[in-house]
């Protein structure tokens, strides 16, 4: 696995979205998208007002300074709007695999088929660049929509983990979890992503 790379400013893109680090000046747009309940309903926390907002931003930069996660912002090319988050997270080296999750969209760039583009960029640098041997996803096990999400990406389903987490209202939530492998990745990709190839 290659490490180092996540150490430097990761820039991702094809014709529908741009994915830049985090800590871009432009995390700040996110503003305009976030507070929206919908959104959170399954994320374990809400983002409802201003000190919500800067407590994700921090916790979001905090938990990239700890080596636990490389979050970016996805940036919709058709609009130049910023249209969300996403990362690399439960950076795991010695195992030399991450989850690809804690993505969020703004309604506007729902059902675009950014999600779908996002995730082939995260996807295809993840397991041929930082060289990851595995990439799991994990959704809310009533988050139906976030399922079929994985499902189209070409995961493998491969189990419920109950009271997987706690969430910030103090129910215990259970998670549908799903994965992609190293050695699978070039047939997935000829299979599920051939319009970005």
């Amino acid at each position: 696995m290659n490490s180092e790379i996540l150490k430097s400013d990761i820039i991702l893109e094809n014709e529908k979205v741009l994915l830049i680090p985090f800590e871009s000046k432009r995390n700040i747009e996110l503003k305009e998208i976030i507070f929206d309940d919908e959104i959170w309903k399954y994320m374990g926390m809400y983002v409802r007002n201003d000190e919500d907002f800067e407590n994700y931003i921090k916790s979001t930069l905090k938990q990239k300074a700890d080596g636990i996660c490389y979050p970016f912002l996805i940036i919709d090319k058709a609009t130049n709007r910023v249209a969300g988050s996403t990362r690399y997270g439960y950076l795991n080296h010695a195992s030399q695999k991450c989850e690809i999750g804690w993505t969020w969209y703004g309604k506007d760039f729902q059902g675009t088929g950014l999600n779908k583009a996002c995730k082939y960029e995260l996807l295809n640098f993840g397991f041929e660049n930082i060289q990851f041997r595995r990439i799991q996803f994990s959704a809310d096990l009533e988050n139906l929509k976030s399922q079929k999400a994985i499902e189209k990406l070409g995961a493998v389903k491969e189990g419920v983990f109950r009271n997987n987490y706690v969430d910030s209202e103090g129910k215990s939530k259970d998670d549908v979890y799903f994965s992609i492998i190293l050695e699978e990745w070039k047939n997935t990709k000829r299979e599920n992503f051939s319009e970005f190839i």
